[in-house]
């Protein structure tokens, strides 16, 4: 299955291919500082099943870290998704696929969270450990 989503001023169209490899909430301080938001919905892909299809002339990015390359539209500032080179998967935020069907299955960095959601979904003090994290588990 394919979605295409837009930046906010629709200047760049991305696509991706398929199905996500992982999707959940990031409440990490860095992901809600750059989101503008209590917390990010993440959706991960494979970096070969997101493409550019229009406008990467606009995509600009920020990068921090060497874990986090975020890009954006140059144009209007509208996020579209973070390159996570180390991890060799992409986060397309998912309010940039509004077609994709949102099916968190955890929450990442939940030890800081602004926001606690008591939905019965694993929470994480960090990241799974096969993503460099603890892997261990907070209560909800």
């Amino acid at each position: 299955m394919n979605h295409i989503g837009n930046c906010f001023c629709g200047a760049v169209e991305i696509e991706v291919h398929g199905a996500p490899e992982a999707m959940g909430y990031c409440h990490c301080r860095s992901c809600r500082s750059w989101s503008g938001g209590p917390v990010n919905a993440f959706s991960l892909w494979k970096p070969q099943a997101v493409l550019i299809t229009a406008g990467e002339e606009h995509v600009a990015t920020y990068t921090r870290t060497p874990v986090s390359e975020r890009k954006y539209c140059s144009k209007c500032g509208g996020h579209l998704m973070t390159n996570h080179p180390q991890l060799g998967l992409v986060d397309v935020f998912v309010a940039t696929i509004p077609t994709l069907a949102f099916a968190p299955q955890v929450h990442v960095n939940y030890a800081e969270t602004v926001l606690p959601m008591r939905d019965g979904l694993p929470k994480l003090k960090d990241f799974p450990s096969e993503f460099g994290g603890s892997g261990e588990m907070v209560a909800d």
